[in-house]
C-alpha cells in the first residue's frame, strides 16, 4: 500500500491508544451489567439463622447500646446526638 506523501499514517501508537480505549470502554460496559446473585434463595435461610447473628441477644444488646450512647452523649463518643441526660 502506497502513502501520499502529504498525508501522515496511523502510527503504532495510535493504534494501541485507540485499541486501548476500546478494552476500556468495553470493560465499563460490562462493569455496567446486572450481576447474577451468588447466594441462591433457597441457601438464603442459612444466613438468617440466629447463629450467624453477631448478637446472642439483638434486644439486650440494643439495649446495652443505648445506655452507652446516653452516658457517652454529652462527650460525642459514637457521633449520636444529646446531652447525655437520657432524654432522646
Amino acid at each position: 500500500m502506497r502513502v501520499s506523501p502529504g498525508l501522515p499514517s496511523v502510527s503504532l501508537t495510535v493504534k494501541l491508544m485507540r485499541a486501548a480505549a476500546a478494552a476500556l470502554l468495553l470493560a465499563a460496559l460490562a462493569g455496567c451489567a446486572a450481576p447474577t446473585p451468588w447466594v441462591k434463595p433457597y441457601e438464603r435461610e442459612h444466613f438468617a439463622d440466629p447463629i450467624m447473628s453477631f448478637n446472642r441477644d439483638p434486644v439486650s444488646s440494643t439495649y446495652l447500646q443505648h445506655v452507652f450512647e446516653t452516658r457517652e452523649g454529652a462527650r460525642g463518643a459514637t457521633g449520636s446526638v444529646g446531652g447525655g441526660c437520657g432524654c432522646n
